[in-house]
């Protein structure tokens, strides 16, 4: 017998059973533990709704709506049209949607994130509530939008609303009467005749729409986004309703620094227990971090709605990647197995082994310690980038401490944001990015610079022992830096020759886990995603970004600091003593 309380195993709905079936291991495939945890959270808050620490009740009866109305439809793509059965993970999707509510009766799920495998029902996730909500849940003048990243794409999302009207005359009605939806795909849209509502393309090149309240909204692919405009737009607008649902439907992808895996990251802590938010419904299918991908047994973790032929295609897919690598391979893991995997293989940076070393450690934790100083100066308007790297020994191992600030015209800002696709905005707003105003607004003040580090070194009571820098752009600044700080100052050439051995030991150390970043550095972490390599003909790399905007200021300045640090840290030689002899030539390349 399931080890579940009576209260929890009254309930006979096909949510709930589906939830006991995944964690007592009763289905047909093996299940990843985001799954079980997901339907674990289910069947704990079976047990402790409508208690003063948790305002909502579970209304089976509610979530059965959704489901049946699913079930009404017919599906008419394929042989011959049939009636639509829901898979159990749908189920309990769309049950634990309209049946979890709040104890004046709405909804409880204001977000939805679910992460599955490619073939696995998505446009059915999209479509079905996107109908229902739009024209069934007793509102009036619903906004429902299927969105993408441009209209076109999103029209996709709403053909496939299209095609379950036109296959029930109920729904599309015919010449003699109307139907209680009325499609306009020319306009991207859809009338719902009983709601007087909508349901409408909508993409982030669709010309500006007033007053967003959607009821509803679907994200498609959220993977491709490179920001979250689209998102905020939608859950901004629903900030005055009582009831609403943005629910996001995606695959895996490849953008390890997208605001798609930002959410995806913070709904696996949803399910861990780490954070809480009630109004966030999460559910994700995906291999657990230990399995070997090749185990055919493991395919069903990310692939719910698994079948003989879900087998066979996966084999014919896994042969190609195992085979041709590169790809081939990537698109296997993130399409096949809805695993993230980062794109290029030229990529500088593992993101998990990055991710891995933030911390809650701060500036006040390295109080009186020797650090040196790493600077990229930029050659106008674009971001200019220092870093502080601290070299220290804990419980017996060299780590190394870093903290990073960069600098931009204020009047660059704006352009920066939409050229880049970046969030300069919010980075100024959280400490992490200083706009200069001097200098017109529109070249970067260098006085910024050293207003700024020499303020933590006095704050903080630093002891810098010596500053590297990129000489491009640095011949006006090298006496004021000298005068400011009374370090020697040292030049680091930017040749694959002289940053090698540096941009190598620095990776390393973070696969090592011996880097320690404060997990709000947000600014560095972008960057730390945008470096890709390139080497010279001797096999010898340095860092360059992989596209326009995809700026990697901060990460160079990374490598200059780290480049010094070792230099004078690990090699125990004092800058002074050697950066007067003729070996400093041979160092630096």
């Amino acid at each position: 017998m399931d080890n579940y309380p009576l209260n929890v195993l009254d309930y006979d709905d096909r949510v709930t059973r589906y939830a006991l079936d995944v964690v007592n291991g009763r289905l047909n495939r093996r299940v990843g533990q985001s799954e079980i945890q997901a339907c674990q959270r289910h069947l704990n808050d079976l047990e402790r709704q409508g208690s003063d620490d948790f305002p909502y009740v579970w209304n089976p009866t509610a979530g059965h709506e959704l489901i049946e109305f699913a079930e009404s439809l017919t599906l008419a793509e394929g042989e011959e049209p049939k009636p639509l059965t829901l898979w159990g993970f749908q189920d309990f999707i769309f049950g634990s949607w309209h049946g979890w509510r709040t104890l004046d009766g709405y909804r409880r799920f204001r977000t939805s994130y679910v992460q599955v495998a490619r073939q696995n029902g998505k446009s059915i996730g999209n479509a079905i509530p996107a109908k229902y909500y739009g024209n069934f849940d007793e509102y009036q003048y619903p906004q429902v939008y299927c969105t993408a990243t441009k209209e076109l794409q999103a029209r996709i999302v709403l053909k496939e609303c299209i095609k379950f009207i036109d296959a029930d005359p109920e729904l599309s009605g015919s010449k003699y009467e109307e139907g209680l939806f009325t499609v306009k795909e020319y306009a991207g849209k859809i009338e719902c005749n009983l709601s007087k509502g909508e349901i409408r393309a909508l993409g982030r090149d669709t010309k500006s729409i007033d007053g967003f309240r959607p009821y509803f909204a679907s994200v498609d692919e959220y993977h491709l986004h490179k920001d979250n405009q689209m998102y905020k737009l939608l859950s901004d607008g629903t900030k005055k309703l009582k009831q609403c649902l943005i629910s996001v439907i995606t695959t895996a992808g490849f953008d390890l620094n997208g605001p798609c895996y930002e959410l995806y990251q913070y709904c696996k802590k949803i399910l861990a227990g780490v954070v809480v938010d009630e109004t966030q419904f999460v559910f994700i299918c995906e291999l657990d971090r230990e399995d070997d991908l090749w185990d055919e047994d493991n395919w069903g973790k990310a692939n719910p709605l698994w079948t003989d032929q879900t087998l066979i295609s996966l084999r014919t897919d896994a042969i190609k990647a195992k085979e041709m690598q590169g790809a081939e391979l990537r698109n296997f893991m993130t399409k096949s197995l809805n695993e993230w995997v980062q794109f290029a293989d030229d990529q500088y940076m593992n993101l998990e082994h990055w991710k891995n070393c933030e911390s809650d450690m701060t500036l006040e934790d390295v109080r009186g310690q020797d650090c040196y100083l790493g600077l990229d100066l930029s050659s106008g308007g674009d971001l200019t980038s220092g870093v502080l790297e601290f070299p220290l020994t804990i419980d017996g191992e060299r780590k190394y401490f870093i903290h990073s600030h960069s600098f931009i015209p204020v009047k660059r800002v704006v352009e920066h944001v939409r050229t880049d696709h970046a969030p300069y905005d919010m980075w100024i707003r959280a400490g992490l990015l200083t706009p200069t105003e001097t200098m017109g607004g529109v070249k970067t003040d260098y006085k910024y610079i050293l207003s700024y580090f020499k303020g933590l070194i006095d704050e903080y009571d630093l002891q810098l022992k010596g500053i590297a820098y990129d000489p491009h752009n640095a011949d006006a600044f090298l006496s004021d830096l000298d005068e400011t700080f009374g370090v020697d100052c040292i030049e680091i050439k930017q040749s694959a020759r002289s940053l090698n051995d540096a941009t190598v030991d620095f990776k390393l150390e973070v696969e090592a886990g011996n880097v320690i970043y404060n997990k709000g550095e947000k600014l560095l972490s972008w960057s730390i995603a945008n470096a890709k390599t390139e080497s010279n003909s001797f096999g010898e790399i340095k860092i360059v970004k992989g596209e326009p905007g995809k700026r990697i200021d901060p990460v160079d300045a990374v490598i200059d600091a780290h480049k010094l640090t070792l230099s004078m840290v690990e090699s125990e030689v004092d800058v002074s003593e050697f950066a007067e002899s003729d070996f400093l030539d041979k160092l630096w390349g």
